[in-house]
């Protein structure tokens, strides 16, 4: 009987696929660099879930503009980082972050004991904790795809990077001015 080499391609081509989709060891840099691009991928995709939920969430109409404008631009961190991968010839690691999670659920905890007349307070926590794990999340790829000589990633992930700091900026210059008006509003 005589094999179809086919076959074999096949499989070669689905072994590769698994082996990107979803990384078991880190054993070169690249595996690392990957890895951490679909985790940034994931945390922009549970960003963007948690930025949608909570426009419903707030009571104050401010908030809920600057929430649905960084959804805006964290669709197009999703398109940055998915673009990433294109541009590396490489599938994105599936693999869920557990660091994104545990914020959602730290954040759906939070809201359901909170008064709704404060809920706004935790809103902006939220915002200001989950942008700094996205902003630590860039500045360790950033420089790594530069490493790599990648500068077309490098730049795409330098614009998501720069979004971030200056969404941070916008939620901790809110929460400071509602700490000093009075957090309290009448729950819509």
């Amino acid at each position: 009987m005589i094999a179809d080499p086919r076959a074999g391609a096949a499989k070669s081509d689905q072994d590769r696929d698994e082996r990107h989709t979803m990384i078991e060891k880190l054993t070169t840099p690249e595996d690392i660099f990957s890895f951490k691009l679909g985790s940034a991928l994931e945390m922009e995709q549970d960003a963007l879930a948690a930025l949608e939920e909570l426009q419903g969430e707030t009571n104050r109409a401010e908030i809920r503009d600057v929430l649905a404008a960084h959804a805006a631009e964290t669709k197009r961190h999703v398109a940055n980082v998915e673009e990433c991968f294109r541009l590396l010839g490489e599938e994105p690691d599936t693999s869920p972050n557990p660091v994104t999670k545990g914020l959602a659920a730290e954040a759906k905890a939070s809201l359901e004991k909170t008064d709704a007349s404060i809920v706004d307070a935790v809103i902006l926590a939220g915002a200001i904790e989950t942008e700094h794990l996205e902003i630590a999340t860039y500045e360790v790829l950033i420089p790594n795809a530069d490493a790599r000589g990648a500068q077309d990633v490098k730049a795409l992930l330098q614009q998501n990077l720069d979004d971030e700091l200056r969404a941070l900026d916008t939620a901790k210059e809110l929460a400071v001015r509602f700490a000093h008006e009075g957090w309290a509003v009448q729950a819509a």
